[in-house]
């Protein structure tokens, strides 16, 4: 598939599905591409075989779907359930969804969230929550064109890297 002359890809219409292992490849460069698009490529110590374990091993419930057009992938979403217990309600979480810079604005993404949404409905999700990076402003504009908004302020994100799980694991 050749792009424009604005540098788009000639896409009428993503379609969107389950990713499968045979995806995986493809899969690993768009999440590459993520990387360095967040300028985080330093955090990306994963391997594809690893990816592909988590998405297709069985053990986890991390799911993956595609951006199909032409027969080539050019947009991703990683997600995964989350549960509310204030609400006793399950909740999506959306790790990752990325298109390729040449896809973007030819509806990928919004295909991508709209698949997500018809997911959340379908397993009786009260929302999607993900995260977007603060200077992000297309992502930022995007999600707000398709409904989302950020969640209350009071609210700060946390996290402990391995070396603070170890440290508190060991700790007396």
């Amino acid at each position: 598939m050749s792009a424009s002359r604005d540098g788009r890809l000639p896409i009428d219409r993503a379609v969107v599905r389950a990713a499968t292992p045979a995806d995986l490849p493809r899969l690993w460069t768009l999440v590459q591409a993520l990387a360095e698009y967040e300028r985080m490529s330093q955090y990306l110590s994963g391997t594809r075989e690893e990816l592909g374990e988590l998405l297709f091993g069985g053990r986890d419930q991390l799911e993956a779907r595609v951006a199909e057009a032409g027969g080539v992938i050019v947009g991703y979403a990683i997600l995964y359930t989350r549960y509310s217990t204030f609400r006793a309600r399950r909740r999506l979480w959306l790790e990752d969804l990325f298109v390729e810079p040449a896809a973007r604005g030819t509806g990928a993404g919004r295909a991508l969230l709209q698949d997500l949404a018809r997911i959340a409905i379908a397993r009786g999700c009260d929302r999607v929550d993900w995260d977007v990076l603060d200077w992000n402003a297309l992502a930022i504009d995007f999600y707000r064109r398709q409904g989302g908004a950020p969640i209350t302020p009071e609210w700060t994100q946390f996290g402990m890297e391995r070396p603070a799980l170890e440290a508190l694991a060991a700790a007396d």
